[in-house]
């Protein structure tokens, strides 16, 4: 699952609050790709404050962006990109098609008009971002995304919020899977059918929400503070840990600065298994967010 030898350019804040540029994993993708297993995402953050906020995360060491067209800040990402003099071969940019762009022609004319507000030549990711079954247009949108992909303007594609089902008819009709399946995954909410398809298909797991989005008291659980306690480390790291040692690609955010080095700070220690196991058994079905089926 992580490529042997690889690590991304990103990784523990140092005592200036750079990272050193060493800790963070690269999974290996089903298509030869790889991505860092820690991202910085930017759901929720202003578009105004966008450029600023992707700024701190690039200058703390995050080298994964994850955005979407919906979020209304893919331009803020594209100049804090731009301005931040990192070579773009060291960045893993990952944006999402909206539900009312699905379609062949309007799939292709979204991806277009994403890379033009990245200011970016290529997307190392791109999905999917809901399979919005009512609409029943993203198996043919799925075969746009295979057209783009062998263009060479995107290297990897993937989905957002797909069930096995939905991945299982990708998979039948095209016989191409995707690379990454990025899903509401959280201690309350594990969604274990979609985990295990996706792995037996070689589908890596991103977890989007994976503190839970503040809905519920994750970090009151004694699951989550006992092994805070033993590793001197916040909850928040400890839940983080819980996603790596899973295998999971992950994407927290934060608007603040020392938050987002806090985040980085997952590498310089490891859960036990009991304490994983404590974690895991949180499970609850305990959606917060939209169910796929239901969303169009």
């Amino acid at each position: 699952m992580i490529a042997d030898g690889e690590r991304s350019p990103c990784g523990d804040p140092g005592r200036d609050g750079m990272a050193d540029m060493t800790s963070v994993p690269r999974i290996q993708l089903n298509d030869g790709h790889s991505i860092p297993q820690l991202g910085f995402g930017v759901f929720q953050v202003d578009p105004a404050e966008t450029e600023r906020v992707v700024g701190d995360a690039l200058e703390t060491g995050y080298r994964h962006i994850d955005t979407a067209r919906i979020y209304g800040n893919e331009e803020g990402v594209g100049r804090a990109i731009a301005t931040s003099g990192i070579p773009r071969e060291e960045l893993f940019v990952t944006t999402k098609l909206w539900n009312d762009d699905q379609g062949t022609q309007s799939a292709a004319d979204a991806f277009e008009r994403s890379l033009d507000r990245l200011g970016l030549e290529y997307l190392d990711l791109y999905l999917i971002h809901w399979p919005a079954p009512a609409r029943d247009r993203y198996l043919e949108t799925w075969e746009t995304f295979i057209r783009l992909r062998e263009s060479g303007r995107v290297r990897s594609i993937g989905v957002s919020n797909f069930l096995a089902p939905h991945l299982e008819r990708l998979i039948r009709e095209t016989d191409v899977p995707p690379a990454v399946d990025q899903i509401e995954l959280h201690p309350y909410h594990q969604q274990p059918a979609t985990a295990e398809y996706a792995e037996a298909n070689e589908i890596r797991i991103e977890a989007w929400g994976p503190l839970g989005q503040g809905k519920y008291p994750l970090f009151e659980l004694p699951e989550v503070t006992a092994p805070a306690d033993a590793h001197d480390k916040t909850p928040a790291q400890v839940v983080l840990r819980w996603h790596l040692q899973r295998g999971h690609i992950v994407i927290p955010k934060s608007n603040r600065r020392e938050r987002m080095a806090e985040n980085l700070a997952v590498f310089d220690f490891e859960l036990t298994d009991d304490e994983m196991a404590a974690i895991t058994g949180l499970e609850r079905e305990g959606r917060v967010g939209s169910h796929p089926d239901e969303f169009n």
